[in-house]
This record gives structure tokens, sequence and C-alpha cells, in this order.
């Protein structure tokens, strides 16, 4: 008894496994969390040092380079990048792929821990950290309150910060803005003089005095007691009649002689607001592995406690931005995509099927598949993504591909007047090797992507096995459930002309055997005039290459994702105040807000940046501005982000002239870099920035590109003070003495701490404002000499003058560069890379400078590199597995010329829907190489068993595709129309969809037109050369055989 015979007499092993799956299947869905992206790691990994007070020059030799030097002896290391700012050090260590990044960053801690001590004193220890997708906020909010700023800071910090930091999967919260209490010693420089003594020793004095010590235990026989001395402040006087110094003649010099002491403010250095209300900012980002949506839904649940208890002070929590918004948008746009196309399925099949019956027993295998692959999905512990949702949908029509084979078969052997079982067992019998092929070719294209060691395929491979198991469930359907239904309720539908929709079926029957004829009679043409044929497809083919010559299809690595956000960023003169940044700033708020079609408006005013590359400092000359626009229908002209944003920030560069500004869509995944990334390496400094500036300038007037700008500029105004060392010997200084009290003055000493309860706040020591304003009072800071016994003042050992230097200072691999970056506007970034080489081949770069890509450009080469790999690996698994089905070595080959005809229709598709070759379009091309050689396998499966029943091989060909043109027209419209609503789907992240339905609704269309030609041509000619050289090899087989030993 086989397998068929067994499913069909005892039907309950089948039942009950299905059973299970299905009731597996929606246990695992109710368990599966919602995510935009599936999770994939970047083997990228961030070391950030703060140096405060230091110049972008000190900064990289004190610090960055040797990081530098630390890490580059680390494992599997493929760049080192380098950024030296003002106070700031980032090193970021980019690995190869397929590295593991958790000893990855182990073995670089390691390095980082044997060389701290090596770097400044002043230097705080360097912080490592992973890149990933997750870096970036997943919600945005503004705290306000009717209490005073000072005491909500505290309140936020302390209480609500801790609550919300409870929440699971919440991995850092940073707060931008507010004002913070901070106890302030405004030190008087002309009083230092006065009285002859330093800053220092008022510094050292304060922090000397405010200390606790436990000393020990007094002890008796009976008890002990601890003994502390009490040193720490409890007032503001204790600070103010703190004795500095004493005179050896004199009244003792106490810190309110020489200083203000306030209970105050501390410098504000940042300020968050949203739409023009000022608060405390707060940026949410989340663990790798943990679950945005649910973190949104838990920490609006803290948020509405928090505002519930303290609805007396007015607290109140705005959410600016909220990323489980538009993944909850997305998941909904696909979840429509899919019921659409199991809709329009079923209407096919019912076309074709003639009855509710026959449609029932094919459209089975798409629950039975879906459910079962929310089983698989819990099992391999995926999420509901924009990925595995996107599989689930453009797999519809390929789940009903085998069994629509299975059953038109089985409906073939009914037409031959047979009972149900038989037709069954004969049908199944006669298709069940095609049918296994099928399957096969679509699955096995997907292996090479599972196992790519590259960024990309982390992305696609919960794409690719959704696919593949959900694609062997509905293998496994059509030969269990789909023969069991047949032999119980199949039967031939009689079409009565009375009928209104039995009518129109019998019209379309006619249509489909008119067709079935017309391709009979062309078919017999194109075997009859193969050179003729051969001649039109190449003409195809020209025409195509000619087309896509023209630059219609453009290039980048994954489109954007169009969210209805964007980040307008705005730089003013580097000289520029917070304060006059924060009156700017809220001057393009006010002009913006007035735009209906602006909706929201999230400022952060000098605060650091939210990039997944940010140092965690900000920039007092520079706003972030989010800004969230209304539904796309509702702008003007209906334009999209991109557009809008562009005309946006050319309308403000005309209104508020002398102000920089850059833009960039926010999109639904970051990858670290811009569209455009050059960098220029070089020994020369100067000579870089030439060359970048030219190079900078050109790109400028590229069409297509955008927010052009080099990364190290220079006039950034500085005080520069040069040392002369040997003076300073002589009066018994040295540099760290000298450097600490420079950054005491002007940056501040916060070492000591005043408590208050139990709260501390920082005692920042430093000169007054008025001393600090001029650069001329550089030079009268004063140092007590112990050798000269005396104060003396910084002129006096030192040149002070007024200068400018970069603002930030890069390495590439341990050498000096420049990056140029940029933006993309109406062409892909792979289209304006390849026309900026085109521009450099006519301007070389100087022998002494060298150009690498990073960016898109860099993601896309390697994207590119390995899915192009994979499509090698796929093809020669493919063939290998027709080889060992057929055990043949030709037929698989004639089987693999339904590929190249089916590149025609996917680039045709491309142009026309002005979508670009991106990541996702060649992952269409990808599944492509699996289904459209489906078609090839059916003909050429029944003319091989046509043969084998004693047909000549034209015959045999010929009946082969007239046969099998039905169940190829089925099964390719099906697929066509169940990816149709994803191809025009105009929701969230529908960007990254359409391409990829496009590319296989093209490939489909023309393979399935151009390969019911094609394939039997080939299959003839080969048949034919088999047969003439296949006579001659035998008659020499027979003489060698006559020939005695």
């Amino acid at each position: 008894m086989n397998f068929i015979e067994t499913i069909i007499k005892r039907p309950s092993m089948i039942i009950v496994l299905f059973a299970i799956l299905t009731l597996g299947g929606f246990a695992s869905y109710r368990l599966l969390s919602y995510e935009l992206m599936p999770e994939f790691s970047i083997p990228v990994v961030t070391i950030t040092t703060v140096y405060p007070g230091a110049a972008p020059s000190e900064v990289e030799s004190e610090v960055s380079k040797k990081i530098e030097d630390a890490v580059s002896g680390l494992d599997n290391i493929d760049n080192i990048t380098t950024k030296s700012l003002e106070s700031a050090s980032l090193v970021i260590v980019e690995f190869k792929a397929g590295t593991d990044i958790d000893n990855a960053l182990d073995e670089t801690q390691r390095k980082i821990n044997n060389m701290v001590s090596d770097l400044p004193d002043d230097a705080e220890t360097p912080s490592l950290s992973k890149i990933s997708p997750s870096d970036q906020p997943i919600m945005q909010l503004l705290a306000t309150s009717s209490l005073p700023n000072e005491v909500f800071y505290q309140q936020v910090e302390d209480r609500y910060l801790p609550l919300m930091q409870q929440v699971p999967g919440v991995a850092e919260i940073t707060m931008v803005g507010g004002d913070k209490r901070e106890v302030r010693v405004n030190v008087n420089d002309d009083k230092l003089n006065y009285y002859g003594i330093s800053l220092l020793q008022v510094t050292q004095a304060i922090n000397q005095a405010n200390m606790e010590f436990p000393t020990g235990k007094v002890k008796s026989s009976s008890e002990q007691i601890t003994l502390k001395l009490a040193g720490k402040f409890s007032s503001m006087d204790d600070i103010r009649n703190l004795v500095v110094a004493t005179p050896p003649n004199g009244s003792p010099i106490r810190v309110k002689d020489v200083a203000t002491v306030t209970d105050g403010l501390a410098d504000t250095e940042s300020i968050s607001r949203f739409n023009g209300q000022n608060g405390i900012g707060m940026f949410i980002k989340k663990q790798s592995d943990a679950n945005a949506v649910e973190i949104s839904r838990l920490i609006q649940e803290r948020l509405a406690t928090i505002e519930k208890e303290n609805a007396k002070d007015n607290v109140h929590f705005t959410i600016a931005y909220d990323s489980s918004t538009f993944t909850l948008e997305s998941v909904e746009a696909v979840t429509h995509d899919l019921i659409l196309a199991v809709v329009l399925v079923a209407v096919v099949m019912l076309l074709f099927l003639h009855s509710i019956r026959n449609a029932i027993i094919v459209m089975i295998s798409v629950p039975a598949s879906l459910v079962s692959a929310f089983l698989f999905m819990y099992v391999m512990g995926y999420s509901l993504n924009l990925m595995t949702l996107l599989a689930l949908s453009l797999v519809i029509g390929i789940l009903v591909d085998d069994s629509i084979v299975v059953l038109e078969n089985i409906q073939r052997h009914l037409e031959m007047g047979k009972n149900r079982w038989q037709a069954t067992l004969d049908g199944v019998k006669e298709i069940g090797f095609a049918a296994v092929a099928l399957t096969l070719v679509i699955v096995v294209v997907f292996v090479p992507i599972t196992m790519v060691s590259s960024i990309i395929a982390d992305l696609l491979r919960q794409f690719s096995l959704t696919v593949a198991f959900s694609t062997m469930v509905s293998l496994l359907v059509s030969f269990t459930l789909t023969p069991y239904l047949t032999s119980r309720i199949a039967r031939l539908e009689h079409l009565n002309p009375k009928n209104p929709f039995h009518a129109f079926l019998l019209w379309f029957e006619r249509g489909l055997t008119g067709l079935s004829n017309w391709y009979q009679r062309t078919l017999v043409w194109v075997i009859g005039h193969k050179i003729a044929f051969t001649g039109i497809l190449i003409a195809i083919f020209v025409a195509t290459g000619w087309v896509m010559g023209l630059g219609i299809i453009g290039q980048e690595f994954v489109a954007q994702g169009d969210q209805g956000k964007f980040l307008l960023t705005m730089k003013l003169d580097k000289s520029a105040s917070l304060q006059q940044n924060n009156l700017t700033a809220r001057s393009i708020e006010d002009y913006l807000r007035k735009k209906p079609e602006v909706e929201t408006i999230f400022a952060n005013v000098a605060g650091a940046s939210t990039g997944m590359s940010s140092t965690g400092q900000g920039e007092t000359n520079r706003t972030e501005l989010t800004i969230e626009l209304a539904p796309a229908e509702e702008r003007p002209n209906q334009l999209p982000t991109e557009k809008y944003m562009i005309e946006t920030r050319k309308e403000l560069s005309e209104r508020f002239p002398g102000i920089e500004f850059t833009s960039s869509v926010i999109g639904m995944v970051n990858s670290g870099g811009s569209p455009i990334e050059m960098i220029l390496s070089g020994d020369n400094l100067d000579e870089l920035m030439k060359t970048a500036g030219q190079v900078a300038d050109r790109l400028k007037k590229t069409p297509g590109a955008n927010d052009v700008k080099v990364s190290v500029e220079a006039g950034n105004p500085e005080v520069q003070v040069n040392i002369d060392r040997e003076k300073m010997a002589k009066l018994g200084l040295n540099i760290q003495t000298v450097g600490g009290l420079l950054q005491n003055a002007f940056a501040g000493n916060d070492d000591s701490k005043y408590r208050e309860g139990s709260e501390d706040y920082d005692i920042r020591i430093m000169l007054d404002a008025f001393d600090r304003k001029d650069p001329e009072a550089v030079k009268n800071i004063t140092f007590f000499s112990p050798i000269a016994n005396r104060p003396v003042r910084l002129a006096e050992f030192a040149d002070v003058r007024l200068g400018s230097g970069p603002s930030l200072l890069e390495r590439k691999n341990r050498r000096t560069s420049v990056t140029i970056t940029g933006n993309t506007l109406g062409v892909g970034s792979g289209t304006l890379i390849n026309t900026i080489n085109e521009d450099l081949t006519k301007n070389p770069l100087p022998a002494n400078v060298t150009l690498s890509w990073g960016g898109d450009a860099k993601s896309q080469s390697e994207g590119f590199g390995s899915l192009g790999l994979a499509m090698v690996a796929a093809l020669m698994l493919v063939y290998f597995i027709m080889v060992l089905l057929y055990d043949s070595f030709i037929y698989p080959l004639v089987v693999l010329f339904s590929i190249p005809v089916a590149i025609i229709g996917a680039m045709i598709a491309l142009a026309l829907s002005s979508s670009n070759m991106s990541i996702f379009a060649m992952l269409g091309m990808l599944m492509l190489m699996g289904l459209v050689m489906k078609n090839a396998i059916l003909i050429v499966d029944f003319a091989n068993q046509l043969k084998a029943q004693g047909m000549h091989y034209k015959e045999a060909i010929i009946h082969a595709g007239e046969e099998r043109l039905r169940p190829i027209l089925m099964t390719t419209i099906a697929m066509v129309i169940g990816m149709l609503p994803i191809a025009l789907a105009a929701g969230a992240g529908s960007e990254w969809k359409n391409s990829l339905a496009w590319v296989l609704i093209g490939g489909l269309t023309s393979s399935m037109i151009l390969t019911i030609f094609l394939v039997p041509m080939i299959y003839y000619l080969v048949d034919r050369v088999r047969e003439k050289w296949g006579s001659k090899q035998k008659k020499k087989v027979e003489e060698l055989e006559s020939v005695p030993v």
C-alpha cells in the first residue's frame, strides 16, 4: 500500500497531524510579539571617551590615537574610524561580517582596560557599546510641571526616571534640557590677585574640607561606638566662611572674600521643547532583544500612574514620538494585504475550478500553511515583523501551487471516466514527481541566504525561512489533505448555460480553449522556425538591455521608508551662544508650526544627537528638529516626505540666511551612515580639506545630490595657549598644573558635593562669568609659583592668542581623513554614486589622497555581493536537485532556460513602477529563480512521461505544453494576483515590499509568456541532438561488444 493510498484509507493520521499544527499555530500566534523589523546585529563597537575642556587636536593626540593603537591588534577588524571633537573622542571599530559581536566587545574591553592608565588623568573612563538598530530611541517624551524647574528636574531624575528604567526591556533613558540645581562658587579674578592667591588654592580648600571620615570605634568593656569625623558642609555659610589661606601677618582669607557662593542652577547645556512648550526631554532606548511595542505599552501605563499621583503639581508627559505606532500600522497594512491576497487567489481558483467545492479543496492549503507557520516562527524565536508578515503575504499564491497542480491532474483523470478513488491515486502518482520538484526548487533558493554571513543575510533570514517552511507545509497538504478531500468530495462540474455565473464560466472556458488551440499552433511554428524565434528573443533581450542602459532603473541599498517624519538640523556660526541658538530655533519652530501640514515639532537645542554614532556630546550652535507631518493626502500636492523636506529646507535657507540646514528622512532602518559617504585619506590635513572642498563643490552641482557637507571644517574659534616650557619650568610649574587650573577656571570643578537630606548636588567652582567672557582675560589667569613664591600671570610664560581650528578631526584606519557626506533626492544612492565615480574619472584625486566609500555605497556593495553569491549558489543547488530528480544532467539545463526570460519582465516591471534596484528587488530576483522554473518543470516532466509511454519527443513536448498550459496559467495568475495588493500598497512600510512584489509580478508574467515556447523549443533541440548522437554512440558500443577479448 503506497503513501497516497494510506492517506485515503486511513485519514486519521493526517487529521491528527494538522490538528496539532493548527492548535499549536493559533497558540503560538498569541505569544508572538510585534516588531517593525527582525533583530539583527551590526559587527561594530564604539568607544566613547570624554576629555573635558580639551580641543580636538588634544583629544586626538592624547586619547584617540592611544585607543587606536590599543585596539588595532584585535582579530577580524575591517575598519577603524576615529572622530576627535571638543571634549570627546569617538573610536568606531568595524569588524568583518560574521564576527560574534559579543566576543568582539569583550576583547575590545580587555584592550581598553590594559591601556586606560595611559590616558590623561582628566579623561573619563572610556565607554564601550555595540552599534545596533535598537540604539535609535523608540520613544521621545517631554515632561512638564508647575513645580519650580530645579525641583521638577530633581523629581524626574530621582523618582520618575528609575520607575521607567524598571520597565523590562528598557536599556537607557537620556534626559535633555531642564534646570539642575547646583551650588555655584563664582570666583572673582581681581580679588584673587588682590589677596595673592590662585583659583587652584580655592578649589583645593573646598574639596579637601568637604569630607567625612570613619575613623574607627570607641570601645569600652560594655559597648563600642563608631567614631566619625563630620566634615561635610551643612549650609552655604559653611562654604562661605571656609578659610582658603592665612597670610603670615594678616587675617585669614575666606571663600566669601574672593567668591560669591549661591544656591543656584547649573549652566544650561541643552533645551528640549515640543510644539513650542519647554520641558525635560527623554529619549528611551530598548535592549537589543526587547519588544518595542510592549515597552511602549508599559511605559504609557507608568506615565499614566505618575500623572495621576502627581496631579496637584500638574505633572504631564507628552509622547512626541513612539515607534510602536508605525510598527502597528505596518503590521496592520501587511495583514490587510495578506487578507486581500487570499480573497483574490480564491476568486482565481473559483474562476478556473468552476465550483466552490473545488476552490475550497485548493484554498485549504492557505490556512493550513499559514497557521503552521506561526508555530514555526514561535519555535525559531521570530516576531510578527515586516519581513515575516511580508513573507506570509507573498507566499499566498505559492501555497496553492502544489494543490492546483495535483487537483487539476486529478480532474483530468476524472474526465477520463475514473471514479474519485482511482482518479485521485492515478492523478497524484502521475503528477507527484513534478509537485515535489516544484516545491524543492522554490525552497532551495533560500538555503544560501541562511548560510551567508552578512548584515543583510541577518535581515532576510526570517523572510527566507518563513517562505521555505510555509511552502514545505503546502507540499505536505497537496499530498495529504488534497488527495483525502478529492477522494471524498471531488466531482466534475456540469455548467448550465442558463445560470448567469455558469454562462460566464462557459465563456471563460471557450476563451481558454481558444488560447490553448492558438498556443498549440504557435508552438508547432516555433519548433519549426527555431532561428526566427531565437532572433525574436535576442531582440527582446537587446531592447531590454538598451532601456536599462538609459539609467531608468536606479540603485539603492534599501528604500528609506516613509514614516511621515524627518530630521531638520540647523547650525549657526561656530561662535554662537546657546541663547542665540535657542532664540533662532524658536523662530524657525514658530514659522514651521504655522504650516497646517506640520503636526508636531520636537526641538533638541544643543543636546546630543540621537544618531547611532553620536558621541553623546551636544554642540552649542546646533539644533535638531524632529518634524512629523500630516498624512500625505493632507500635504500640498500630496508631496512625499522626502520632497516636502527638501522644499522646506530650501525655503528656510532663503528665509533665515546664514544658517546651515541639513535634513534627512527618518526611515525604518538606520544603517548608521549617509546615502553618500566619501572618505578621503592622506597624510596632510590641509591638502585633504582642500581636495574635499573641491569634490564637495562639484557634488553640490550634481543632480540628485542634497545636503552635501564636509566633516572637517576650519574656522572654529579658539583661544590658543602656546606654553614656553622653559619659562614654565623656571617658575616651578608643569603642564598638568597649568591645564588643570585653566579647566577649573573655564569649565569648572565639580568634584565636591553638597548634601541636603538624601540628595547630593554639585559644587561647581569656576571663575565668575564676567572673567570668562573676554579671551583677553585668559592671559591674566594667575598661578602660584613655588620657586618665585608669588602669583604669576599666564602671559608671563605663554603666548595667548585668538585663532581658529577644526571643530572635528577624523582618522580612517590610522590615517588622517576627511569625510564628504550627502543625501539623495529623486535618485537612488547607487545611481548617484555611479555619477560621482564618472566625475572622479574626469577629475582624478591627487596621488597621495585615497578614496574609500562608506554609508550606502559600502552597505550596497556588501549586500549586493552577498546576494549575488547567494544567487549563484542557489542556481547550483537547483540544478543539482533537478539532476537527482531527473537522473539526468541535460534536462535540468532545459529547465534553467526559464530564468533569463524572467529577468526581462522583472526589469521592465521595475522601470514601469519607478522602483530602484535594491536589496529587496534582488531578493525578488532570487525568489524568481525558484518560482519561474515550475512552468518548465511541469512541461518537461510530462513530456518525459509521454516519451516513456512510447510517444515521439516532438509530439510529446507539443502535447505536454498543451496539457500543462492550464495549470501553468492557474498557478502563475494565482501568484501574480496574490502579489498585486503588495505591489500596489501605499501604507506604512510599503516602500520596501513594492519593489519586491513588482519584480516577482514582472518576472512571473514574462516567464509564463516566453517559457511555454522557449523550453519546448530547447527540449526539442536537446532530444534531436541526443537522438543523432545517441544512435551513433549505440552503434559504437555494439561494435565494441562484438570485439573478442
